[in-house]
């Protein structure tokens, strides 16, 4: 046998250049930056739709508290109404079990309207002063066996409409906050203690937080009238118990 010697050489490491590991470098930086360009992508994505979720729940709670406004704006109308017709039908009954002539219908009606337009121009004192008496007989009949409590309602009404009728420039005496427990305790939980301001030219906020009365509504004839069907009830004490 013949031997033959076959020469293999060794094979050279290869070796990797500075080229090489650039061109590399920039590989991988491009691909992050796809990667974070894609990540940032669906996260803008993801913020729209959360922002267009919240802004449309928005909305709709916007549109659910303006029909709650509504239809309390309605209900307080309604209560009204159905007050004012109420203290007129007493008024009506005490004057038949005296014997006396039922009042004129168109006259009653006139004051109806009177009572509840907002920016009327009153200028009979009569018509100004009867609903007011009203509303009061109607608070001193509804809590008769806690005379105190009538008493105290009486005198925080007329700090109320004294304070405007003062200051009518200062709005601290113009607005009322409804959930003030004093204002509570005093006027707001009785029959016709509202009803009465309302009267006087006060009006629920549209959050129905206070009871405000706007300057331009102001109206010192009928504060003063107010303030004297006010004194009058203070001082006897027979008011709203066998009135006509």
């Amino acid at each position: 046998m013949i031997t033959v010697e076959i020469g293999i050489e060794s094979p050279k490491p290869f070796q990797i250049s500075e080229g090489m590991k650039k061109k590399a470098e920039e590989l991988r930086i491009r691909a992050r930056q796809r990667q974070e360009e894609e990540e940032n992508k669906w996260s803008r994505i993801r913020a729209s739709k959360e922002l267009e979720a919240k802004l449309i729940n928005e909305e709709n709670e916007r549109k659910r508290l303006l029909a709650h406004r509504e239809a309390e704006k309605e209900e307080r109308k309604r209560a009204r109404e159905k007050l004012l017709k109420k203290l007129m039908e007493d008024k009506s009954e005490r004057r038949r079990k005296l014997g006396l002539q039922p009042e004129n219908p168109a006259t009653a009606n006139t004051s109806l309207s009177v009572v509840w337009a907002k920016n009327s121009s009153v200028t009979n004192l009569d018509t100004k002063m009867e609903p007011l008496r009203e509303c009061l007989r109607s608070l001193r009949k509804s809590h008769k066996d806690d005379d105190a409590r009538v008493k105290r309602a009486f005198q925080t009404l007329l700090i109320y409409v004294r304070n405007v009728a003062k200051h009518p420039d200062e709005e601290k005496f113009r607005k009322i906050r409804l959930s003030n427990p004093v204002f509570q305790a005093t006027v707001g939980s009785l029959t016709g203690g509202i009803e009465f301001l309302e009267l006087c030219g006060f009006e629920r906020s549209e959050e129905d937080e206070f009871l405000f009365l706007p300057r331009e509504r102001v109206n010192m004839a009928v504060l003063n009238s107010a303030g004297s069907v006010l004194s009058s009830a203070m001082t006897n004490p027979f008011f709203g118990l066998f009135s006509i």
